[in-house]
């Protein structure tokens, strides 16, 4: 199994954490756990109430990452406007929703594209169960808040953009 990069992040800095979204690493605390002394990362997830800590030593496996490159932007476009390896099973809803949730806590990008893809492209198919409805606009959400950081412009900018890719 390869060796995962460790990523050390200052305070700050924008980080996304899965199926959270992008927030602010606001600062390192040292906690005690279970008797065991811990440094946690304080992120702060934009636009929410939401404060996370996250243990330094397992950020990386936690899935806590930087903001994707703008010159990755192209790449998610492209899995959003390629709609031929896209099977539309007939699994039932619970079980598209489980995978589904997965792909989001995975906590990349791609994934959280491919969810929002096929979710939409599902929902011109059949009518989408209320969790998958829920789950759509969690994998918009996601995509819109880390693309306009990415790309530097306005949240309504990208969902322009992703609605005119989701048209075709």
């Amino acid at each position: 199994m390869p060796k995962t990069s460790i990523q050390s992040f200052k305070t700050g800095e924008l980080a996304v954490y899965p199926a959270h979204g992008v927030g602010t690493i606001t600062g390192v605390e040292c906690r005690s756990v279970s008797g065991v002394s811990k440094h946690f990362y304080i992120l702060k997830i934009l636009d929410t109430e939401a404060t996370i800590m996250v243990p330094i030593d397992t950020a990386s496996s936690v899935g806590l990452r930087k903001v994707v490159k703008k010159s990755m932007v192209p790449k998610i476009y492209e899995i959003l406007k390629d709609r031929k390896d896209v099977i539309l099973d007939n699994q039932t809803w619970n079980r598209r929703y489980r995978d589904y949730t997965d792909k989001i806590k995975s906590g990349c990008v791609m994934e959280v594209a491919r969810v929002m893809r096929d979710l939409y492209m599902l929902k011109f198919d059949k009518e989408l169960s209320f969790g998958e409805r829920r789950m759509l606009d969690t994998a918009k959400n996601l995509l819109v808040k880390e693309l306009s950081i990415a790309k530097n412009i306005k949240e309504e900018k990208v969902e322009e953009e992703l609605y005119r890719i989701m048209q075709r």
